[in-house]
């Protein structure tokens, strides 16, 4: 029998300056982010919306709040014998307030975007990172993975073959 799983989150890249600002998983135990660099955000509550879940996550972990911001994509995260997780995917170019450095789940740090593939990321962001930087269509994007490694990239229904650039089969 088929079970219905699966979570939603929401990811949000803050741009300024040719940087986004990244969060560096270190202060967590037990956590599927361990030492990977990702953007903020975080799991949508009872009846949230993904902006409602975006616009609180953010200021929980940035002390910001979005006033302009852009939903890139919607990201499904395969992951063996992890719960699926539907990710909203945000980039963000305004907001209100001052920046708070002391984040609960890690270190947040401004990051050139010509330096944030040589981080240690999850394989499959630097395709959403890629389609970023084309500007990309909203987008549908299944990552599946077994443990670290991305064993299948499908955009908007189309199987990807990667290597650092994106190409059909």
């Amino acid at each position: 029998m088929e079970r219905y799983i699966g979570t939603l989150t929401t990811l949000c890249y803050l741009e300024k300056d040719d940087k986004y600002l990244m969060l560096h998983r270190v202060k967590k135990k037990n956590d599927v982010n361990q030492d990977k660099w990702i953007g903020v955000g975080g799991h949508a509550l009872s009846y949230e919306s993904p902006e409602d879940c975006l616009l609180r996550e953010v200021q929980e972990e940035t002390g910001l709040l979005l006033t302009d911001y852009r939903f890139r994509g919607i990201v499904t995260f395969a992951l063996k014998d992890v719960e699926t997780q539907y990710m909203c995917l945000y980039t963000a170019k305004d907001w209100e307030g001052e920046l708070d450095y002391n984040c609960p789940e890690g270190v947040l740090e401004w990051v050139p975007k010509e330096q944030i593939t040589g981080l240690e990321l999850w394989p499959g962001d630097k395709v959403f990172f890629k389609l970023i930087a084309q500007e990309h269509p909203f987008f549908s994007l299944k990552l599946s993975y077994d443990g670290d490694i991305l064993e299948e990239c499908v955009l908007d229904g189309k199987k990807l073959e990667w290597d650092g650039f994106l190409r059909e089969e």
